[in-house]
């Protein structure tokens, strides 16, 4: 690939990003307005389709305080160390 041809792709990249983050925006908004419409009920159903929005209560263990909480050589053999790569186009 010539690096005018890579330009290019990048500017289509640039792009499709762009019209993603629009939608992601407008799907966002959308949802907010079938929330509001919900009046604060859990669940609607409207025709076809059973909407929910429930309150749902998560326990996640919380690594920081963890290893601000524990020597690192307790933490050592729990510790994993994975190798990835990271594309960027600034």
């Amino acid at each position: 690939m010539t690096k005018e041809m890579m330009e290019a792709k990048i500017i289509d990249l640039k792009e499709l990003i762009r019209m993603k983050e629009e939608l992601e925006a407008e799907i966002e908004s959308t949802k907010d307005e079938i929330k509001a419409g919900m009046n604060g009920e859990d669940v609607v159903v409207v025709g076809a389709f059973k909407v929910s929005n429930k309150e749902v209560t998560t326990t996640r263990l919380d690594t920081t305080a963890l290893k601000k909480g524990l020597a690192p050589e307790i933490l050592a053999p729990y510790m994993r160390t994975t190798v990835s790569r990271r594309f960027l186009v600034s």
